[in-house]
């Protein structure tokens, strides 16, 4: 596997649009561009992209955040998707692993990924690089 994980430029955002609308959020690149810019300012994220020949074939995005409840930060993965053409190819493995380095390089105790109910490959993928599984979760949408 020759696949070089990077971080996401402007450049990228048709690209990580498309592997959006592959996970099943539709977006247009101007958003993502936006999103980025965004993402950017705030700090203590990062998009990633896997790249081979030139060709973007995954995203994982990694957020670092301080919590009152602990000493060390807490990594959370929010976003991982591999182009179906590459899966299962080592691509979404190497995505994690750099977000593993991120997390690691800024102390963080934990990481975290959350995965819809139904995606049991993902859910498969996961257990397999070592996450345990946690149950329930509560969303409120504002």
């Amino acid at each position: 596997m020759d696949v070089t994980i990077r971080e996401a430029q402007d450049s990228d955002a048709v690209a990580i649009a498309s592997l959006l609308g592959e996970l099943g959020y539709p977006t247009d690149p101007s958003a993502v561009r936006e999103r980025l810019e965004r993402m950017r300012a705030e700090g203590g994220q990062w998009t990633l992209v896997a790249e081979r020949d030139g060709q973007v074939l995954g995203t994982a995005t990694v957020v670092i955040r301080h919590m009152l409840s602990r000493d060390a930060p807490f990594g959370r993965v929010t976003t991982v998707v591999v182009t179906e053409a590459a899966r299962s190819q080592g691509i979404g493995g190497a995505l994690i692993a750099r977000a593993e380095e991120i997390c690691g390089e800024a102390g963080c105790g934990a990481l975290e990924v959350t995965s819809a109910e139904h995606r049991t490959r993902a859910h498969d993928f996961y257990i397999r690089l070592g996450f345990e599984e946690r149950r329930k979760r509560f969303v409120k949408q504002l």
